[in-house]
């Protein structure tokens, strides 16, 4: 397929902006490796919280983009590709951690799950306009929140306003900023290829 064929390709209903790569068996194996190991770069860009042993990091924004970008079955296997890698000890969640016996371990769940949904929504035109960007990035927050902060209550003995306390609220800003730079990336991509929303 040629550049100049690309832009007829995205029209068709259902593509999502990996689509637009010419298809091969190598180029879905680079954009799972490839969603894995930015989730993974992105989840190096580490802040402690105070109070929190959930860390402000990369990987939860990476995470919503490698899901939206890829599509739904691609984003799960990205996603299931760096919590697969983790668990076994490459050192790439979030501060060069790995394995699963830490509190934070819930919130990697939450963004598998999260990839997934919002793939699936960018394949239904999520992705193309601000304002969809910005609820399927806030519906994927949500869902990396409603599986990780449970989960931080159950490994840390913490009930669940202290989870919410410590493993939510100090996030929600940099989860609007991180939204406010999907809604700036992901439209803006699509326009530069020929496809508005």
């Amino acid at each position: 397929m040629s550049i100049a064929a690309a832009p007829v390709r995205s029209l068709r209903p259902g593509t999502v902006l990996a689509d637009l790569v010419p298809a091969s068996r190598a180029r879905e194996i680079a954009l799972v490796v490839g969603g894995a190991a930015l989730t993974g770069l992105a989840a190096q860009i580490a802040v402690p919280v105070p109070g929190s042993p959930v860390p402000v990091s990369g990987q939860t924004f990476a995470a919503l983009l490698v899901g939206t970008a890829l599509g739904a079955r691609r984003g799960f296997l990205a996603l299931a590709l760096y919590t697969l890698a983790g668990v076994a000890g490459a050192p790439w969640f979030a501060q060069a951690t790995s394995g699963y016996a830490m509190p934070s371990f819930g919130y990697i769940l939450g963004m598998l799950l999260a990839a997934t949904v919002v793939g699936a929504l960018a394949r239904r035109g999520a992705d193309r306009t601000l304002l969809r960007t910005a609820g399927s990035m806030a519906l994927g927050s949500l869902i990396i929140y409603a599986v990780g902060v449970p989960y931080l209550a159950l490994a840390t003995g913490m009930s669940l306003p202290q989870a919410v306390a410590a493993g939510l609220t100090p996030f929600l800003i940099g989860d609007a900023l991180k939204a406010a730079l999907a809604m700036g990336v992901l439209p803006t991509a699509w326009k530069l290829l020929g496809r508005k929303g």
